[in-house]
């Protein structure tokens, strides 16, 4: 969620807020404020569809959300080694949060592997539930482990639950007609029954999810909601849990309104279709499949009957150019991508700044460079996306700020595209991505109108009183210029990269009229309408905090746990990159001192110092990891000390 809100439970630990015990000697129940539940296994244990699952029950139960996806690369990395270990975080609450969580306060182990690669992130109590019958000699070598850590002690600081996972599930469908290892694949549905019982999840919204997932294989989806049920039962049962917890709805935490859970590119997808509606265009997808924005094109592929076409391209160049010849042809056009597949598209991006036409470039950033980490978040495309072409091309940028909040940014996007004709760049990446959280569903008269008036006939009168279209006369607020569509009669024009003349579009090596043009581009992006940049500073701090995209998270959490201390510092979070909000200059000379954050080595501090002479201080991480609020707190309050 975005509300600025102060919540002084965002610093803590999970916190028990009530208990009480059941008559009957029937178990406890504990009340608690928040969890962070990490689910781990190798990348075939089905971890993924587990986390999805459990989060699809807590957001219809009520509460604020947040989560982060982990996987490897490869579609699968080898069995019970450190590399294939997949993972997934939830942080869920009855109070407004802003992250998946620093540490998990209960981590399901499908393996050795899952144990050794996320025991470091776990503070000392928290419980730990382990299949054990992965927990085999050969697979505790595997992964390095000289000894058993389920029987050497090494465990003895947090709440251990061994469960023989495997077994369990095999026993609970033996009814069923299946091999042995059919039915080992259903204890992921096993484990999310024990954790939907242990925290009083609904159930209902999960069996209807696997009869539908296996509908054309009934006797599949019968078995996985008995394993399903037989979790759920052993909870209920076992002497090992003792304890099950509540986390109450956030009611609190949102305006009035209709929800659902919505992952990034999902929400920028729904707001893709949202702006070619409001818009009255078509919706033309030219897309290569790419890690991780494919969903985007996945999603956008299921509504033609929104009038959305999209085409899976032999390559990126192929995918922009098909988009490029759609904005010409008068639909509201798109291309999807990350940082390799925007180094491919540079030059026909720079042919759109030349054509003068609305493109939409979403480019979901991850590690690099080249190949680099595909699964894993950076922000480092920025510079690239300023200044990646050749030439003096600018281009807009936009940059959403949480998964919801990819809804929003392409609604701005295509605004910004459609009025001042021009290819604008959408900055997301792979955390907002994959990540997920609640989001309200706009009512429609919340929508902008983003209708756009074709050229219709002549716009220019010369001298001998000939009325001709001049393909590039511009609008006098917006410099833009007129959108014709091919076919219209008397609006033949040429299109091309090559130079054109001011007005009548005809090829032009003049270097007066050059130097024009490029200022005239210039211009028209320095000049783009967009909203003040707000600073959230109650108590008059001397230290800022500026950040963009994905890091409005860990900042904001950051911020509350310094405030909550004592702490007095200023917080503002850019959208717009290119231009920068007018006021930006002002707010940023107002104080001492300027922190920013960046998952990438410094690419908007480097921007701010250049342009306002501000001495920036940067903040890197480029670990692939989003930041941690506890890691953030700590380096802003030593710049607050410094």
């Amino acid at each position: 969620m975005t509300s600025q809100v102060s919540s002084p439970a965002e610093q803590t630990d999970g916190t028990v807020v009530g208990e009480q015990r059941k008559p009957g000697g029937a178990k406890d129940v504990r009340r608690l404020d928040r969890v962070i539940i990490r689910f781990a296994g190798d990348s075939g244990d089905g971890m993924q569809l587990t986390g999805d699952r459990f989060t699809s029950e807590t957001a219809s139960f009520g509460n604020d959300l947040s989560t982060l996806p982990n996987f490897p690369a490869e579609i699968r990395a080898p069995a019970g080694t450190l590399p294939g270990v997949s993972s997934f975080q939830l942080h869920f609450a009855d109070h407004d949060i802003l992250t998946p969580g620093d540490a998990p306060n209960v981590l399901v182990a499908m393996n050795p592997a899952a144990l050794k690669a996320n025991i470091g992130d776990l503070p000392r109590g928290a419980e730990i539930i382990v299949n054990t019958d992965e927990f085999t000699k050969r697979a505790l070598q595997k992964v390095g482990y000289a000894s058993d850590p389920l029987q050497d002690g090494s465990l003895d600081g947090y709440s251990l639950h061994p469960v023989p996972l495997t077994t369990l599930t095999v026993e609970a469908l033996k009814e069923f007609d299946l091999s042995r290892k059919e039915a080992e694949r259903s204890k992921n549905m096993f484990a999310l029954g024990l954790l939907s019982w242990m925290y009083h999840r609904p159930t209902e919204g999960t069996e209807k999810f696997l009869r539908s997932k296996f509908a054309k294989k009934p006797d599949i989806a019968e078995a996985n909601i008995a394993a399903f049920r037989a979790g759920w039962n052993f909870g209920e049962t076992t002497e090992d849990f003792a304890v099950s917890y509540e986390v109450a709805p956030a009611a609190k935490a949102f305006p009035v309104g209709t929800y659902r859970n919505i992952s990034g590119n999902l929400a920028l997808a729904y707001g893709l279709i949202t702006a070619s509606r409001q818009a009255d265009l078509p919706l033309f997808l030219g897309s290569y499949p790419i890690t991780p924005a494919s969903d985007i094109l996945h999603e956008l592929s299921k509504h033609k009957n929104f009038g959305v076409r999209t085409f899976q391209a032999e390559d990126e160049i192929a995918g922009i150019g098909a988009a490029l010849g759609a904005a010409f042809g008068g639909s509201l056009a798109v291309t999807t991508t990350s940082g390799p597949g925007v180094a491919l598209k540079s030059e026909t991006i720079g042919l759109a700044v030349s054509l003068e036409l609305p493109l939409l470039v979403v480019d979901i950033q991850r590690g690099g460079p080249s190949t680099g980490l595909p699964t894993k978040t950076e922000q480092a495309d920025l510079l690239q996306a300023m200044y990646g072409r050749n030439g003096e091309a600018p281009v807009p940028v936009v940059a959403p700020r949480t998964p919801a909040d990819c809804f929003d940014a392409a609604l701005e996007a295509a605004r910004i595209a459609l009025t001042y004709r021009t290819p604008v760049m959408l900055l997301s990446d792979g955390y907002l991505a994959n990540g997920s959280e609640p989001w309200r569903i706009p009512d429609l008269e919340e929508l902008p109108d983003l209708r756009v008036r074709f050229a219709s006939g002549p716009n220019h009168t010369l001298e001998d009183g000939t009325e001709v279209f001049w393909p590039y006369k511009r609008d006098p607020r917006t410099l833009a210029r007129p959108w014709a569509i091919p076919g219209t009669p008397g609006l033949e024009h040429r299109i091309g990269g090559i130079e054109k003349q001011d007005g009548t579009g005809n090829i032009s090596y003049d270097p007066a009229n050059h130097d024009f043009m490029v200022r005239t581009r210039q211009a028209k992006v320095d000049g783009i309408d967009v909203p003040d940049v707000e600073v959230d500073d109650p108590h008059g701090a001397r230290t800022l905090v500026l950040g963009w995209g994905s890091t409005y998270g860990p900042i904001t959490a950051a911020v509350r746990r310094l405030r909550a201390a004592g702490e007095s510092i200023a917080q503002t979070h850019l959208r717009h990159l290119n231009p920068f909000p007018r006021n930006l200059g002002t707010v940023l000379k107002g104080y001492d001192k300027v922190v920013v954050p960046e998952m990438n080595l410094g690419q908007l501090a480097t921007l701010i110092r250049a342009k306002y002479l501000v001495d920036a201080h940067s903040y890197n991480q480029v670990n692939g990891m989003p930041f941690k609020a506890e890691q953030l707190a700590a380096a802003l309050k030593e710049a607050i000390d410094d």
